[in-house]
């Protein structure tokens, strides 16, 4: 009978809950060695987010472009040049504001 209980949405979220609490305990007691403090929560948080992308259409378009976002790669010199700049071992800064032209 208690198996049929966690079939049904609300078991899962009870099933959810409990494993999320006796995850925080087992963290918290230091017995789960390949699990910092670093990581607190994240193993908790997973199961939630994905019983949410189940019931919510737009968690689901979050959950697939957070996995995008890990996967492509962000260089600083990708970007448009700065307009401004700061020369800190002579101890100026130029600021352009926009559509300021320069005079060479």
């Amino acid at each position: 009978m208690g198996f049929v209980f966690f079939m049904t949405l609300p078991g899962l979220v009870v099933l959810l809950t409990v494993v999320a609490f006796v995850d925080q305990l087992l963290l918290r007691a230091g017995v789960l060695p390949w699990r910092n403090a670093a990581r607190q929560g994240q193993i908790s948080a997973t199961g939630f987010e994905q019983l949410h992308a189940a019931l919510s259409p737009g968690k689901q378009h979050e959950l697939k472009e957070r996995q995008s976002a890990l996967v492509l790669r962000d260089d600083e010199e990708d970007g448009a040049p700065p307009r401004s700049t700061v020369d800190l071992t002579a101890g100026t800064a130029v600021i352009r504001l926009p559509g300021e032209r320069r005079h060479l």
